[in-house]
């Protein structure tokens, strides 16, 4: 019987059980012992290690989809548990974010509101932030508007600071123009939601209707909002007889028109 040699150890029968019960050679037709590369010899230890890891490599790629199965099958309610729980959390994080935005929104109308000295101004102007957060969009409404891009001609734009960042904060992007002419050539190289002007930009003491008649000569239907000094009726008719959404000085106002123009 063919013999092989074992590591640091004497001489011992070829048919011995390798690692794991494998046997260390296996005959050949003429009896003579072959290695596993078909060659007739001694079987190596690195010739063992080799066929073992592939063995091994075989039963993990035939048992890995069965264990998953049967961690799924035995576990599914634990499984079912946690997506809803990290669903869940993605939710209270989305809405952790809203709210803070929120907030942001409702601070920033109040600070408008005393800058422009309309704490006592009339129904619509109440600082109280009880008040002024009732005229945020829904949050639905909210997530309609995110995005928009709205053009904010003004010739003082540090007067609207305020107003801006609570737009921004419910996700508005807002660009600044503060004259006519400029404003006419942003809107005609960018497409706007929306258009915010005031009255009065010298030399023109009406400019906020030229620049809405312009762009109405021009084909443009944008909503137009007149946010100037003034919220007389008077004044609010003319600047709806004139195609826009109204005039106001309310920074509530305001948000409320910007809501119903773009939510």
């Amino acid at each position: 019987m063919p013999y092989r040699r074992g590591l640091g150890a004497p001489l011992r029968p070829a048919r011995a059980a390798g690692t794991y019960g494998f046997p260390a050679y296996w005959p050949s037709a003429n009896g003579a012992g072959r290695n596993f590369d078909g060659r007739e010899g001694d079987v190596t230890a690195n010739q063992v290690t080799h066929l073992i890891m592939a063995v091994a490599q075989l039963v993990g790629v035939l048992i890995w989809p069965a264990l998953i199965l049967f961690v799924l099958v035995h576990f599914r309610s634990g499984f079912a548990d946690f997506l809803d729980h990290l669903g869940e959390f993605s939710v209270k994080a989305l809405g952790t974010e809203i709210s803070a935005k929120r907030q942001e929104a409702v601070a920033a109308i109040g600070a408008a509101i005393g800058a422009h000295g309309l704490a006592e101004a009339g129904p619509g102007s109440a600082a109280d932030p009880r008040d002024v957060a009732e005229a945020l969009p829904s949050v639905r409404a909210q997530r309609r508007m995110e995005g928009a891009r709205v053009l904010w001609v003004d010739d003082r734009p540090d007067n609207n600071r305020y107003e801006r960042q609570a737009l921004e904060a419910l996700g508005l992007r807002i660009e600044l123009s503060t004259s006519t002419e400029d404003a006419l050539e942003k809107i005609h190289s960018k497409k706007y939601r929306l258009i915010i002007s005031d009255m009065g930009r010298p030399p023109d003491a009406q400019a906020g209707y030229t620049l809405l008649r312009e762009l109405r000569e021009a084909g443009y239907s944008t909503p137009f909002v007149i946010y100037a000094s003034s919220r007389d009726p008077q004044h609010v008719r003319e600047a709806r007889q004139r195609g826009a959404l109204g005039a106001t000085n309310s920074p509530q106002e305001l948000l409320e028109m910007v809501t119903g123009a773009l939510a």
